[in-house]
């Protein structure tokens, strides 16, 4: 049992774990109404008479089970506690049903806003990373992955984009009712639905990959994600096989965005990142290769976010040879310059929940993976990303199983270069 996440508190109950969720949403887009049935099936893994669900915004109005007897709930804040007639021992599987209703709105946290947020004219959902409960009842914790099938109806003028793969679009009664499955295990915190007046355009590649916008953006979308087939074979190659059977997809809305929002099997963008700069070229490379890390092998607490966040800036790196001319090692030279001009009073691995998103731990959890391809050499360095990728496929992990993993394949330990890197302020040599 993985215990509560310090960086995210007040977020999940690790007495028990949700297996699968099964979401069966209805929204209207003018008044802001989400309505919905989950049904989660749990196992509980320490016997307790209680466990409690991140629901925030929305109000419960009903809660069954089956396995157990709900003797009552109360919803306080951002969470829903159940009560149990008797104990139920570790081991025991129930599956709650929790119905729901209200106006949906972004959570606050440590860092900032995230959840279900209106557009001008849609929705943008980003869950990570204490977002998820703002539009359906759940385990709001990293190291909890299960299946998903989301269900959502809404006008029939938009589109409705989620994790997985669309098993069924039909109509219902006024709306259009939108079905996908995510077969693979995913967290929470990665679970999403963007809507939009969007069209949806396949694009040739070595995956099911679509690119989603408004009509109005087509020219420059197509534009702008012209070498994501080129991105997804440089990092099948030195990864190994894409993790997900649903393929990829790329969401462009309306808006402009500040960021983009990984999410499994898809990643969403502002229209302001449909160019062909490097800036944000190299972002539709890193939401890309998120989907090998971070999304697949997923880090069980947040103070190891540099095993998303680093993987992610150094695919960058890789992809820019292919996609500027510009070499991977002038990438780290220019990054490694950049970060010794900045304070240096920062642990890569303990940044602080305030930090978690900080450029520094970006860009030295990338220069910390150039530091180990320098030790290893090339062959050893893409030999241990592939195996890392193949290992712990759909699996929770942290930094001390990527440094076991790499004095597995040097042959001894490395200890010395991932204090240097991970857990001392002061920045070492340029590697």
């Amino acid at each position: 049992m993985n215990p509560p996440d310090p960086y995210l508190p007040g977020l999940g109950d690790p007495r028990y774990a949700v297996l699968a969720y099964d979401l069966d949403l209805d929204y209207t887009i003018a008044t802001n109404h989400l309505a919905g049935r989950t049904r989660l099936e749990c196992r509980i893994l320490t016997d307790t008479a209680t466990l409690a669900l991140d629901l925030s915004g929305l109000r419960a109005l009903t809660v069954r089970c089956t396995g157990a007897t709900v003797k009552s709930h109360a919803q306080r804040a951002n969470r829903l506690t159940i009560r149990f007639t008797e104990r139920l021992p570790a081991g025991t599987e129930i599956t709650l049903t929790v119905s729901t209703k209200g106006a949906p709105r972004p959570r606050r946290g440590p860092d900032g806003m995230a959840g279900w947020e209106e557009l001008d004219d849609g929705i943008i959902v980003a869950s990570q990373p204490h977002g998820a409960s703002t539009w359906f009842p759940c385990n709001d914790r990293t190291s909890n992955k299960a299946r998903y099938r989301i269900a959502l109806a809404c006008e029939p003028e938009y589109a409705v984009i989620a994790n997985g793969r669309l098993a069924e679009r039909r109509k219902a009664g006024r709306k259009v009712r939108w079905v996908y499955v995510q077969d693979e295990p995913m967290a929470p915190y990665l679970a999403t639905v963007q809507i939009g007046r969007y069209e949806v355009r396949e694009q040739q590649a070595s995956i099911p990959c679509r690119i989603v916008g408004p009509p109005r953006l087509r020219t420059a979308i197509t534009t702008a994600f012209a070498d994501q087939p080129r991105m997804i074979d440089l990092f099948e190659e030195v990864f190994g096989p894409y993790p997900f059977t649903a393929g990829y997809t790329a969401v462009v809305t309306d808006d402009d965005l500040e960021i983009p929002l990984e999410a499994q099997t898809m990643a969403t963008f502002g229209a302001n990142f449909t160019n062909r700069q490097w800036e944000s070229q190299r972002l539709i490379a890193h939401e890309l290769s998120h989907q090998w890390w971070g999304n697949s092998v997923t880090a069980g607490q947040a103070r190891d976010i540099w095993l998303h966040e680093g993987f992610a800036c150094y695919a960058e790196w890789l992809w820019s040879p292919l996609g500027t001319g510009v070499p991977t090692q002038q990438r780290v030279e220019h990054h490694w310059n950049r970060l010794a001009a900045l304070p240096q009073d920062l642990v890569v691995t303990d940044p602080g929940a305030k930090h978690l998103f900080d450029d520094r731990v970006y860009k030295r959890g990338a220069l910390t993976l150039a530091a180990v391809r320098a030790e290893l050499g090339d062959d050893r360095f893409f030999s241990l990303l592939r195996t890392w990728g193949a290992r712990h496929a759909h699996s929770v992990v942290s930094t001390a199983d990527f440094e076991a993993l790499v004095a597995e394949i040097a042959g001894r330990s490395l200890t010395g270069l991932f204090d240097a890197w991970l857990r001392s302020p002061a920045l070492p040599a340029l590697p």
